[in-house]
């Protein structure tokens, strides 16, 4: 690769807790992980920002010049409750929930990942490899560890001996935890009879005959461990040592506090070099989750059916949103911050929609090479994105005063102006003109809007063959209609 552009990258690395440089093992090859969704329910926000703040890392990665496999896995084994050997497989419980197979479940929830990815203008991986794929390679990964005397079977379940890995390597390095803090704060959970310490996790754990979701090992049927498929499946496709691992932050501990001791174990070796993990979010100041009451899906953040949201805000506003904090910490939602984002990404994207008219001067009243300078270096600033799109207001600025001939740029100015910020807001932000898009779904809620009231005509006149007919068949063309006390809403099935 060429040299990078305006100095190195540096991120922080969470291993160490500062921020380094980032020196590939293999330049120009970087091999990144992020681990991805366990596919038995809705993608949530705090899955979006994740996969958005690691689409950007993989964007400016790509920018720079470097070749970028990026493996983001899918669990397809659902496991157990939490962090714990205890619990009903999530997956397996859906499909009884709703009367399906396991691999339905899998394949429907997976649709639903892909098609909220595509919403947001988040890039597919270059591998997207899933857990019952690659059992053979977990499987092996088990046989290492108990090679290597950090692993023991009992009554067909594996566990990993986390006391006596932690008497030879440091474990807890990730998180900060120590091992006398995580004895005291144990508890007894399904499988304690079985394990050396309650510190210990299952790496493959016995079936019962009532278990849906079970494979032949050397040790019985069973099902591999949570936190031994990203272990496997880094190693097979980026190495037993590989450069950048990335997550949410609810997963340093245990999750990957875990595979560090596990790869370790197996290998000889730690497995990444640098670990970078994204924050949570807040909605008016309080976490965001289902029971607070202030979580919301995709769906509802783009439709405005929520009781928190005073409308409705497109991906590309929800994105640009996100890009306005750094992906290292909190992001409040609220309506407010949300309809500033809506502001100002219509005001950056006006001033992309002028630049093939701007007419060239004779001087140079604005120094581009700079601006360029300041947004690059904010990138190799640990992807500072909020500081990125300060940069580029300055650049929106410059526009409107070129188009209002308040200020003149040569023509190679001009160009530079245009490349630049085409490529930071297109290319490496991944915003993208919605208003087409928009346009269409006012049409589409027109149209849809009509039929539910026809729907509700035919219903008052007792019609219900009818009103039965027009939601069929608006749920053949993919909308699908949903009842409640305020009325009737729709959305894309």
């Amino acid at each position: 690769m060429s040299e990078p552009i305006h100095g190195p990258l540096y991120i922080t690395n969470t291993l160490t807790r500062r921020k380094e440089e980032f020196v590939p093992l293999d330049p120009p090859r970087v091999g990144l992980y992020v681990c991805g969704p366990t596919v038995y329910s809705d993608v949530h926000l705090g899955n979006v920002r994740t996969f958005l703040s690691f689409d950007t890392l993989y964007r400016w990665l790509s920018f720079i010049g470097y070749k970028v496999r990026y493996v983001r896995n899918i669990t397809d084994v659902g496991h157990l409750v939490g962090d714990v050997d205890e619990g009903e497989d999530k997956i397996a419980k859906r499909a009884r929930l709703e009367q399906l197979e396991p691999m339905e479940i899998v394949q429907k929830y997976t649709n639903g990942f892909h098609d909220v990815m595509r919403l947001f203008n988040i890039l597919p991986p270059s591998i997207e490899p899933t857990a019952t794929g690659h059992l053979i390679e977990q499987i092996g990964m088990v046989e290492r560890i108990i090679q290597s005397g950090f692993g023991y079977e009992v009554n067909g379940s594996v566990y990993f001996d986390v006391p006596r890995f932690a008497g030879k390597y440091a474990y807890g390095e990730l998180s900060g935890r120590r091992i006398d803090e995580l004895l005291t704060n144990t508890r007894d959970t399904e499988g304690m009879d079985e394990k050396r310490s309650p510190l210990d996790f299952a790496i493959w754990k016995k079936a019962e005959p009532q278990h849906l979701m079970k494979w032949p090992s050397p040790w019985g049927e069973g099902f591999p461990g949570w936190h031994l498929e990203c272990s496997a499946m880094s190693t097979k496709y980026l190495g037993p040592t590989f450069d950048i691992h990335g997550g949410g932050m609810d997963l340093k501990f245990p999750h990957h506090e875990c595979e560090i001791a596990q790869s370790i174990a197996a290998d000889g070796h730690a497995p990444v070099r640098y670990w970078m993990h994204g924050n949570m979010l807040t909605v008016n100041g309080r976490k965001m989750a289902k029971s607070e009451g202030n979580g919301f899906t995709p769906e509802e953040l783009i439709n405005g059916n929520h009781k928190l949201l005073d409308k409705g805000y497109s991906p590309m506003t929800v994105r640009f949103f996100m890009l306005q904090s750094h992906y290292a910490s909190t992001l409040d939602f609220s309506n407010a911050a949300l309809q500033a984002s809506e502001k100002g990404l219509e005001r950056l994207m006006a001033a992309l929609d002028l630049l093939p008219g701007l007419k060239a001067g004779t001087a140079d009243g604005a120094d581009v090479a700079a601006l360029e300078a300041r947004c690059h270096a904010a990138m190799n600033d640990d992807l500072n994105t909020p500081v990125m799109i300060g940069e580029l207001f300055e650049g929106v600025r410059i526009i409107n005063s070129v188009n209002d001939g308040r200020l003149t740029l040569t023509a190679a100015s001009i160009d530079k102006l245009r490349t630049l910020m085409q490529q930071m807001v297109l290319e490496v932000l991944g915003l993208t003109h919605e208003r087409a898009a928009q346009a269409d779904d006012r049409t589409l809620d027109g149209l849809v809007q009509a039929f539910i009231r026809m729907r509700a005509e035919a219903k008052a006149k007792k019609d219900f063959a009818a009103s039965d007919a027009i939601r069929d068949r608006l749920l053949e063309l993919g909308i699908t209609l949903k009842d409640t006390k305020e009325g009737t809403t729709w959305s894309r099935s």
